[in-house]
């Protein structure tokens, strides 16, 4: 593994981690990051190269390596939490960073199931021959050096270096401050699992600094860059969007809808309903709004609210809901498309499906929406309607994942429009290339 500033790394927890000692001169971040950005762009041609059993070696050499590391890995998070814990009081981000040894046990489970996957690279997407006899083909080739920026969540650490390192590509990480030690010591046991068995160095590349400044030199790093995709708040793709001078795939907020239909099976609506807000709420595919039908309203909020108030679940409503339900507190203006991330959930009555789409269309984020009903017609016309990067019928919007798809884990989940869309697996993370067959064909 490739890892920046080996040297300003204390043991004395009491001083500054980023700080150079008194021998080095401070360097500005475009000369601490153009060496590893160089050994990255190096790597990625090697890398590219490798047969599927060289990197499938290498991808269970790593998850065995992740499950050896547990107890250093849990020592680094607990690290990340005690910092975090004194400073803050989110607890969806506390969850989010939080790293347990079943937390683990399931990155080491993704990373084989990522070698056990087809290879993409190489991948023949179709050939044709001309009237001149030359044959004319496609075939799917990595992107190059991916530079994933993202906040919170350690796993993104495991999940990205295998899913780029199985579809070719090199990958540069980035992790938030609030997870540095837990990302550093992920980085390091992978690098160096990926070296052992044969990966070129540099393939993965950790940045051990997490100022500001280092972010905006990489969002300028076009030489060396190929892609970057942020995972992250508001705050993170604002920056990026405005500074990058790299194509940009963002992987932006979950605001998720479920609509309940007036023509629905209640029982099920009520178990959808419950699990897509209370089975894990610190996640960007959870629900937060409902939207629930004005025919069905009183038959199924009412016993939902019951199951929501047991699980802690804060409920605010519109007028209607507020009516129906005296658990619930009058929601405000921006309650609706608010990305809340914990146990709140918006509730509003509509009058049918038309109103329902209209509420999502001005207050998604284009990640997952999803209609329960027992109507087809209604349902074709939802999925062809709302414009999101998932849409789903009868199914919990936390299903939108790789990993639930069949993808084995996912980089992310692209709201974006351009390349990918959804979560996006191996396939989505290789572009193609035009490959030629000739015999001595030239132009007239």
């Amino acid at each position: 593994m490739t890892m920046g500033n080996h040297k300003t790394m204390q043991t004395d927890e009491s001083q500054d981690e980023f700080e150079v000692s008194g021998e080095e001169e401070e360097i500005s971040p475009e000369e601490y990051l153009k060496p590893l950005l160089q050994r990255a762009k190096q790597a990625a041609r090697p890398l590219s190269g490798l047969i599927a059993m060289k990197k499938n070696a290498a991808l269970m050499a790593m998850a065995d390596a992740l499950e050896a590391g547990e107890e250093a890995i849990l020592e680094a998070n607990e690290k990340d939490l005690s910092a975090f814990e004194e400073n803050s009081s989110q607890s969806a981000m506390a969850d989010r960073l939080r790293l347990t040894q079943p937390r683990i046990a399931d990155m080491a489970l993704h990373i084989r199931e990522i070698a056990h996957l087809r290879d993409p690279v190489g991948e023949s997407m179709g050939f044709w021959q001309r009237p001149n006899g030359m044959r004319v083909g496609r075939v799917r080739v990595p992107i190059g050096v991916i530079g994933i920026i993202y906040e919170s969540r350690p796993n993104v650490t495991a999940d990205a270096a295998a899913l780029c390192l199985k579809s070719g590509n090199v990958c540069v990480l980035r992790g938030g401050s609030e997870a540095h030690h837990s990302n550093l010591a992920l980085a390091t046991i992978l690098g160096e699992a990926a070296q052992e068995a044969g990966i070129p160095e540099g393939a993965i590349t950790f940045i051990d600094k997490t100022d500001r400044e280092i972010v905006l030199a990489l969002l300028k790093s076009h030489r060396f860059v190929d892609l970057i995709i942020p995972r992250g708040g508001n705050a993170l793709m604002d920056t990026v969007t405005q500074h990058a001078t790299i194509p940009v795939i963002k992987h932006d907020k979950g605001v998720c809808h479920i609509y309940v239909d007036s023509d629905v099976d209640l029982a099920m609506a009520q178990r959808i309903s419950f699990n897509a807000k209370a089975q894990r709420c610190s996640t960007c595919n959870s629900m937060e709004t409902l939207l629930v039908h004005e025919k069905v309203a009183k038959k199924l909020l009412p016993p939902l609210a019951d199951e929501y108030v047991e699980a802690g679940v804060e409920m605010r409503g519109c007028p209607k809901t507020c009516q129906i339900l005296s658990q619930a507190k009058p929601a405000q203006e921006d309650d609706f498309g608010k990305e809340f991330l914990s146990l709140i959930v918006a509730i509003k009555v509509v009058k049918d499906m038309e109103s329902a789409m209209d509420h999502i269309h001005q207050y998604g984020s284009r990640h997952t929406d999803s209609i329960l009903t027992n109507d087809y017609d209604r349902a074709l016309r939802f999925l062809r309607e709302v414009d999101s990067s998932t849409v789903m019928v009868n199914a919990s919007t936390r299903l939108n994942d790789g990993y639930e798809f069949g993808l084995g884990a996912e980089i992310g989940i692209s709201t974006t429009r351009i390349h990918a869309r959804g979560p996006m697996g191996l396939e989505d993370l290789t572009c193609s290339k035009y490959v030629v067959y000739g015999s001595g064909q030239i132009r007239e």
